[in-house]
């Protein structure tokens, strides 16, 4: 899917490769108001930097991220900086992105079991949402890090009581603006931390036990998630709780209404903990 991606498949997943790839949309700096977002590098093999999402600190040396980022990946690293690049040059200021160096700490992705699994209840398959089952991943980083705080977890079952519109807030890296020449348009933007606020959309629908729904309408003074901004946290407003991660966008133009993994999930949850006793 991520290759797939690469070539502007009609069903996006809210990862980025190498070069563009989803991020924050009408969205603002962040400064240092969600220190503990990092933007992550995953290698396809040993030295071999491939694609890149955003993801969440969660516990000295725990980041959480969504599974298509960690899935085929054998390494990953994370910088926790508010500015990669320099938004007046464009040129990087951490060494050696994105393959490390002094900055990055690296670490080890691990997938959810039952990604894409046979007990996925949508039946399998690439259709939507069976392609993103329990699309929650881990990187368990090789040094503990002190950002100045971490995400939280939520409570299981919380979303289940969310009304609609409730305030969420999008924190990630990557894209920000759609260049329009002859051809296809493609996104851009540099790797720097942004903020938008956003919101739930609640209600019953086929997908609402695995998923929320998240407006992804800048029109209507609204933030959106876009290439990059895979495994990035969709925050309760005004708080450190991370309700669900991001996974997919239906278009290209990422505008309507986005779906991420929940994390709430009684099962979710203990797979998360695991990881941090």
């Amino acid at each position: 899917m991520r290759r797939l991606l690469a070539a502007g498949t009609a069903a996006l997943l809210a990862l980025a490769l190498a070069g563009p790839a989803i991020s924050i949309t009408n969205g603002v700096p962040d400064g240092d108001d969600h220190p503990y977002v990092g933007l992550l590098v995953f290698d396809v093999e040993p030295g071999t930097p491939a694609w890149r999402c955003s993801g969440s600190l969660i516990a000295p040396d725990v980041v959480l991220t969504a599974g298509h980022c960690t899935e085929d990946a054998v390494a990953a690293r994370v910088w926790f900086d508010e500015m990669l690049q320099d938004p007046e040059t464009g040129e990087f200021i951490v060494p050696d992105y994105p393959g490390g160096g002094t900055v990055a700490i690296e670490g080890t992705p691990y997938l959810n079991p039952k990604y894409r699994s046979d007990e996925n209840p949508y039946g399998g398959g690439n259709g939507l949402p069976a392609f993103s089952y329990r699309d929650v991943g881990i990187v368990v980083l090789d040094e503990e890090v002190d950002v100045g705080g971490f995400a939280e977890l939520p409570e299981a079952g919380v979303v289940d009581t969310l009304k609609n519109k409730t305030d969420l807030d999008n924190v990630g890296y990557g894209v920000q603006e759609m260049i329009h020449f002859v051809g296809p348009p493609f996104w851009t933007g540099l790797r720097v931390r942004l903020y938008a606020p956003s919101q739930f959309v609640s209600g019953k629908f086929v997908h609402s036990a695995e998923y929320i729904r998240v407006s992804l309408n800048a029109s209507q003074g609204k933030g959106g998630t876009c290439f990059g901004d895979s495994g990035g946290p969709n925050l309760l407003g005004g708080t450190d709780t991370v309700l669900a991660v991001n996974s997919y966008v239906t278009n290209y133009n990422c505008a309507g209404v986005g779906y991420s993994s929940r994390v709430d999930i009684p099962e979710v949850l203990e797979w998360i903990e695991g990881f941090l006793e």
